[in-house]
């Protein structure tokens, strides 16, 4: 993967977070079952990680 690749994943993992973590919310709020987006928060927190890593290794 090339950084700009890298960069863009991860922009776009950013912003899918962001809309997760907001649906999660309100859903809480609702007293709505949440795991399915709280497991899909910690999948993309791993994924930035790994990304963070590689991203890392180009500096």
């Amino acid at each position: 993967m090339t950084k700009k690749e890298i960069e863009a994943e991860l922009a776009e993992l950013k912003a899918d977070y962001s809309r997760i973590q907001g649906d999660v919310e309100k859903a809480t709020s609702f007293s709505v079952d949440t795991s399915a987006g709280e497991k899909r928060l910690i999948e993309i927190e791993d994924r930035m990680k790994q990304l963070n890593r590689q991203l890392d290794d180009f500096a």
